[in-house]
């Protein structure tokens, strides 16, 4: 039986987004889908809720460059898998990794001069040390080729998940005038910093009347959202529970994602899944995960056409139940199972 380790630290982070979510689904399907296989996941601490067991071997800082390297030298696997790109340069076994963006690459000044460093060392190490690589999208993989040079032949895109009927009950309506949340509003779900590009949502926003913006995701960039806040039409929410998200995308007019670069764009997906409207910028992966069920802009920051297209999306009242069931169908097309499935495969093929 083919040993297995898998680098599950990112499950076991208090704030999850894009590549915690990653790791945490993919990660709880693999022994379900692949049970010849002997899985170790590995973390530096323990998390509650993760749907597998994990073996913490604790380390506080460079977690996966030292303590890792170690835990795996003591059980020799067939194959370390990564799925959150940070392979170590001390393991000298099989490696496959997952690429999800090349964002500091795009838009560096989003990243200090630290996480962009560290960044482009580790994703230039994934390629050169990596026999095949995961990417997300058909845009990460095109990145890796142009940017880093990568082989085409050697990689391997495995979409994400998160198409699936929510499986949370959203929490109840009063939640929002705990908010401060009254009447009609538009949602974007992220980080708040200056890829993500709320600012060009609230610009839409402003050219609409009796609508405000609402923004939920951690705050990356305190100016950003100070500045966000300073405006009537704007809600900045923080990072919130799930309950009250599944309430914001059902109560929402319309979901927005006014990205600068997205490596996949989860919030596209999950916004389909429940049926919304998006809209979305017509860049990088955006276009691959919402297809011809998203509304689209080509230009994000021009506040005119933005606010043209999302005015014209919110009073289409007769169109929406039409758009509700194509985004479910295209939404249905990205499934954690299917993904998990898909890097199943992928090992298979590394480890024959």
């Amino acid at each position: 039986m083919n040993r297995i380790a898998v680098d599950v630290n990112p499950a076991t982070r208090a704030v999850a987004t894009g590549t915690e979510v990653y790791t945490k689904e993919v990660c709880s399907r693999l022994s379900r889908i692949a049970p010849d296989l002997d899985w170790t996941f590995f973390a530096s601490r323990a998390a509650p809720g993760l749907a597998f067991d994990v073996l913490v071997v604790p380390f506080r800082r460079l977690w996966s460059q030292v303590r890792l390297p170690i835990a795996l030298a003591a059980t020799r696997p067939d194959l370390l898998f990564v799925p959150a790109h940070s392979v170590p340069f001390a393991w000298t076994g099989r490696a496959l990794t997952v690429v999800h963006d090349l964002a500091f690459e795009r838009h560096p000044a989003a990243y200090t001069r630290r996480e962009r460093t560290l960044l482009q060392v580790t994703t230039r190490w994934a390629v050169r040390r990596c026999r095949v690589l995961i990417a997300v999208s058909e845009s990460t993989k095109e990145d890796l080729v142009t940017l880093y040079g990568a082989d085409p032949a050697r990689l391997r895109v495995v979409p994400n998940g998160g198409g699936e009927a929510p499986a949370v009950r959203p929490a109840p309506a009063s939640r929002l005038r705990e908010l401060g949340i009254e009447g009609d509003f538009v949602l974007q779900v992220g980080r708040i910093e200056a890829r993500k590009n709320q600012t060009a949502a609230l610009a839409a926003v402003d050219r609409l009347d009796g609508l405000t913006a609402v923004f939920a995701g951690p705050e990356r960039d305190p100016a950003i959202a100070a500045k966000l806040r300073t405006s009537p039409r704007s809600r900045v929410l923080g990072l919130v529970d799930r309950p009250t998200l599944e309430l914001l995308y059902k109560e929402a007019r319309a979901v927005v994602v006014p990205s600068l670069y997205e490596g996949f764009g989860l919030p596209v997906l999950e916004a389909m899944a429940r049926g919304q409207v998006v809209i979305a910028a017509r860049n990088s992966s955006l276009p691959e995960v919402g297809g011809d069920a998203a509304l689209y802009v080509d230009d994000p920051n021009d506040a005119a056409a933005f606010a043209a297209v999302l005015g014209n999306a919110i009073g289409d009242a007769a169109g929406r139940a039409v758009r509700a069931r194509k985004a479910k169908g295209q939404a249905a097309k990205f499934t954690w199972d299917g993904c998990a499935s898909g890097v199943v495969a992928v090992i298979r093929e590394v480890i024959a």
